[in-house]
């Protein structure tokens, strides 16, 4: 499926001065999160100050990359041509183990295995020019064995 991926022309992110941290880390394979260094939570999506407590003083820092499924969507027709190739395809809001919550696309062979629960891991996929990042199921998450 990752040959699929790489092959396809879709927009991108567009990198910011505050969010150019998380892309560059993805394109060597790493997961991070900004953390506030004053009240210490995890912070997606990237920003210049914290949204608990206002605070400027946020660093970024490596993540676990795992998480949980709160919920999903299986796409069958995009919202963007380019998607098509991959249709369909399942898009997920992911609890992340430090907090945050993140919408990403799951990598899964038969979206009919995708569930609640489901424990995750992120995995960094190269689509087109972009590194995305994308989550896989734990080794046999769906069977309730991870």
């Amino acid at each position: 499926m990752n040959d699929v991926f790489s092959s396809l022309e879709v927009p991108g992110p567009i990198p910011t001065a505050i969010s150019e941290p998380f892309w560059s880390a993805l394109r060597r394979g790493e997961f991070t999160l900004q953390h506030c260094d004053a009240c210490g939570k995890a912070i997606f999506y990237p920003r210049a100050h914290c949204p608990h407590c206002w605070s400027e003083r946020i660093a970024w820092r490596a993540a676990s990359g795992r998480g949980t499924v709160k919920s999903f969507s299986v796409i069958h027709r995009p919202g963007h041509f380019a998607w098509a190739a991959v249709a369909p395809y399942v898009i997920a809001l992911i609890d992340l183990e430090e907090g945050p919550t993140m919408l990403s696309q799951l990598l899964l062979d038969d979206p009919a295995d995708a569930c609640v629960g489901m424990p995750v891991t992120m995995r960094p996929v190269e689509i087109g020019r972009y590194t995305l990042p994308f989550f896989a199921p734990l080794a046999d998450a769906r069977h309730g064995t991870a």
